[in-house]
């Protein structure tokens, strides 16, 4: 294996297999609860679950009106667990913005391929991680091949000075400032528009993790005549559920709820490409 000093492609993604669809679930918010514990929630009969209102497959879209996804469905199966409706607010334009709903107090939980940063854990309690993926770039070749100027490759990396792109209030904004010091942070509103980005020229590299890479190169392999990937592998993102700081039973209940059904054993990008995105 590589680490973030050298460099590989990536390897061939399978054909994609639809994601189980999750239960139905209420699609607008219910009043801001005053308190989030589990008294809290079984009182007023409904688990309040803050989703962005962006699609994130296989973690979590709306197909003909209804979320799925991994984490709808964990959503619901927390909610039928505890006895009481699951109510979706999908309200929050970013990753952030979901905390700041669960900072508020206006809902129980994040349930939303939530990345475990230093920054949110000092103010939001977290889940044992449900996934475990490494950190990646998508990077124009084009810029790529001058930003390095004969250097090698993992060179080039190891001091990324370029233009390096991210979706605005994820982790990776956090990350990018964090592990690449030298690198010109450009934020974007959706990954979208930021892999557009690259392979219009516009900047050197996005940066996000090897699921999203790897399921961008299997959606779109023409990408690959213009951009190259790279995986970090010394540099992890861990995935879990996002918890009000005011509800320890809850995040118990709900560490309980990971082990028994069978989810805390964190998923890797390799495992959740063969288990979503394997032909059928």
């Amino acid at each position: 294996m590589i680490t973030r000093r050298t460099l590989f492609l990536a390897a061939p993604i399978l054909a994609a297999q639809p994601v189980a669809a999750a239960a139905q679930v209420e699609d607008s918010p219910a009043a801001p609860p005053a308190q989030g514990d589990i008294d809290a929630i079984l009182a007023r009969q409904a688990l309040v679950v803050a989703t962005p209102a962006f699609q994130s497959p296989p973690f979590f879209e709306t197909v003909d009106g209804t979320l799925r996804g991994i984490d709808a469905e964990t959503s619901q199966k927390l909610a039928e667990a505890l006895g009481v409706k699951l109510v979706l607010d999908r309200s929050a334009p970013t990753f952030d913005s979901a905390v700041t709903l669960i900072q508020q107090g206006k809902a129980d939980i994040v349930v939303a391929k939530l990345s475990r940063t230093l920054a949110r854990a000092r103010s939001i309690g977290y889940s044992r991680p449900y996934a475990q993926l490494s950190h990646a770039l998508i990077i124009n070749r084009v810029r790529f091949a001058i930003l390095s100027n004969g250097r090698q490759p993992e060179e080039v990396v190891r001091s990324f000075d370029g233009e390096l792109g991210v979706i605005g209030g994820s982790s990776f904004e956090y990350y990018a400032r964090a592990n690449f010091s030298k690198a010109q942070v450009k934020t974007f509103l959706s990954w979208q528009e930021l892999v557009a980005a690259v392979r219009d020229g516009h900047i050197d590299a996005a940066y996000r993790d090897d699921l999203e890479i790897k399921r961008l190169l299997h959606e779109d392999p023409s990408l690959t005549i213009v951009a190259r990937s790279v995986t970090l592998t010394d540099l992890t993102d861990t995935i879990a559920i996002g918890v009000r700081r005011d509800s320890p039973h809850l995040l118990e209940f709900i560490n309980l709820f990971l082990e028994l059904s069978g989810r805390d054993k964190p998923m890797t990008a390799d495992e959740l490409v063969n288990r979503y995105l394997r032909k059928a």
